[in-house]
Formats: C-alpha cells, structure tokens, sequence
C-alpha cells in the first residue's frame, strides 16, 4: 500500500475541468499527460463500449510512457440512443447537436481508467440521464455566441451556460463535466492513492 500511494499520479487528459475536479477530492496530479490516440467509433460501436474502450486505450498509452506511475484517463461521450454525438468543432456542428437534445433525454457516459503503479487496471463507468428544456431558435442562437460549446461533447459544457437549460438530471453531475468524482475515488483509493 505504501509503495502504490508513493507512485508518481499521472492525469492522462489535457482538461482544465478534470483537474479541477480531481481538486475537490484533494488529489493533484504530479504531472499531465494527455494521451494522443485516434478516438474514432468502431462501426456500430455502442456510445458505453465506445466511453470504456476510449478510457482504457488513453490508459494504456500514457502508462506504455510512465511505468510505475499510477495513471487516470477519462472519457466522456454524449449519446442520444445509439448515436454518439461528436465533439462539437464547428458552429454547425454545435447547432446540430443542440437542436438534436433540445427537449429530449440523452445519455451522458463517463468512463474511467485508472492503471496503478503494478500495471493493474480498474474501471468504472458513469451514466447520466440528462434532459434539456425545449430550445428555441434564440437559445441556440445565444448559447452558440458564449463560445462554450467548442469541443464539447454534445455541443455543450453543463459547467457554464447550459446549465441553465437542464430541466432535469439523474445520476452524477461531476460526470456530465468530465470526470464523474465518486467513481474516480474509488478507483483511486483501490489504486492506492492518497485522498485529501
């Protein structure tokens, strides 16, 4: 136990929002990582196997470069029944997305890795049922302009104005933000991992 907690913790994501999160749960990475692997969906790959394969491959890649570290990868994936939406890079990408969920109930899929310092993995995956107001066409129109959907899975970032449009949500907030923090603890303190 002793030797895992003294590991080297490695955060396998570029994400301004999983560190912050891992900070409310008092762990702060020795060092960021991101891992660089092609995040294609297989053919009628699943949105949950998709978010767990993702996880696992970020993992694995960041672990293939620090053995002994304790490694967290993250994925989170936004799916409305089978469809997987994209990580939104253009404004009509993020015009689509939203008027896809406007007043329907996605699914938002947060898996997590975590490799600890022998090379054991474990993983956990969250699922989160959301639901968005109905939009309408000025709501699209002022959310595109706050310029928080670039990159977001779904065209959207629940941490900031879209919050506001979620008429309900059932399971865990933190996962729709990108790291969902029950499971991650538990991962972590299987790990070995020192907690704050």
């Amino acid at each position: 136990m002793e030797a895992a907690s003294a590991a080297p913790f490695i955060l396998a994501s570029a994400s301004p929002r999983r560190l912050d999160l891992l900070a409310r749960i008092g762990v702060v990475p020795d060092r960021v990582d991101p891992a660089d692997i092609d995040e294609t969906p297989r053919p009628a790959e699943r949105p949950a196997d998709y978010a767990r394969r993702m996880a696992a491959e970020k993992a694995a890649a960041v672990h293939a470069r620090h053995k002994g570290a304790c490694i967290l990868a993250a994925d989170t994936v936004v799916a409305v029944g089978r469809r997987i939406l994209p990580k939104a890079e253009s404004v009509d990408e993020a015009r689509q997305c939203l008027s896809l969920l406007s007043g329907r109930r996605h699914h938002v899929l947060s898996a997590v890795c975590v490799i600890d310092a022998a090379g054991t993995a474990r993983a956990r995956l969250s699922d989160t049922s959301v639901i968005f107001k109905r939009l309408t066409a000025h709501e699209i129109d002022e959310y595109i302009a706050s310029n928080e959907w670039h990159g977001k899975a779904g065209g959207y970032a629940i941490q900031g104005h879209a919050e506001a449009l979620v008429r309900h949500l059932a399971g865990s907030h933190s996962g729709v933000v990108g790291l969902p923090l029950f499971e991650t603890r538990a991962l972590l303190a299987a790990a070995g991992q020192r907690l704050g």
